[in-house]
């Protein structure tokens, strides 16, 4: 590990810092991408848009096909292929931009922390609601997983990923779990948020950090999609400071690039 470390390294270091022509694969927005997957995307995209790294949006359908771990999003840069959220942090982060940089060892410590914390529950909530709850599945996540190939891929593609998300939720004990119990996760996930978070700007004060980005991606997510049969936004509007956050980062790194 530590010599592809050191290999990947030495090739980024003999190029430029930041290509210009890096581009974020994506599936399409309005008619394709699923609950889990448009956290992810947020996510990345809040993440370079902090580290004000210039990107390009390329929209495709099989976008999760071409990416080199199966999921999305990923980001091209020269001749690097990276996906997922993690990945694409330390990537950035070997290019010379990290946005924890100012952060002691402890306070990078607790972030890591944080960030687990994120992933492996509202992450694996945006599994089982998209997938396990049979309405939501039937209703929203197949059809969208579907719509862009033809029959019998359209059904016979969303029926290989409910059976893999299964089995994925399974090995770690969420796919029996109840809806109750899964909220209830969600919920104690943003009370801890909410108690870091106190009333600073930020996770980690004036500054934003890898957490925000990833925070944001997925509660806003969990925010906007409407969904039948649960109310998850109502759930996480009781938490004031992580909704008011929410709309500070949409306002910054969002609506202002779209009024330009």
């Amino acid at each position: 590990m530590t010599l592809v470390a050191d290999a990947m390294q030495a090739e980024i270091g003999a190029r430029e810092r930041w290509p210009s022509n890096v581009k974020l694969y994506e599936p399409y927005q309005a008619e394709q991408i699923i609950l889990p997957d448009q956290a992810n995307c947020l996510a990345v995209q809040t993440f370079l848009k902090m580290c004000n790294l210039p990107f390009t949006s390329e929209l495709r359908t099989n976008a999760e096909e071409m990416s080199p771990s199966g999921s999305v999003p990923f980001l091209q840069a020269g001749a690097f292929l990276v996906s997922d959220f993690d990945p694409i942090v330390s990537f950035v982060g070997l290019r010379g931009f990290q946005l924890n940089k100012d952060l002691s060892e402890t306070e990078r410590a607790e972030l890591r922390a944080y960030c687990s914390m994120v992933e492996r529950i509202l992450g694996n909530a945006e599994k089982y609601l998209s997938w396990i709850m049979d309405t939501i599945a039937v209703e929203v996540t197949q059809p969208r997983v579907g719509a862009v190939h033809p029959w019998p891929l359209n059904w016979m593609i969303p029926m290989l990923k409910k059976s893999e998300v299964r089995a994925q939720l399974q090995s770690i004990g969420w796919a029996d779990r109840t809806l109750e119990e899964v909220l209830n996760e969600v919920k104690s996930c943003c009370q801890a948020l909410s108690e870091r978070l106190e009333q600073q700007k930020y996770f980690f004060g004036d500054s934003p950090t890898e957490l925000d980005a990833l925070v944001f991606g997925h509660l806003f997510a969990l925010l906007t999609i409407q969904l039948p049969a649960v109310d998850i936004a109502g759930d996480i509007k009781e938490f004031v400071n992580l909704t008011e956050f929410c709309q500070r980062i949409e306002a910054k790194y969002f609506k202002e690039k779209e009024d330009d």
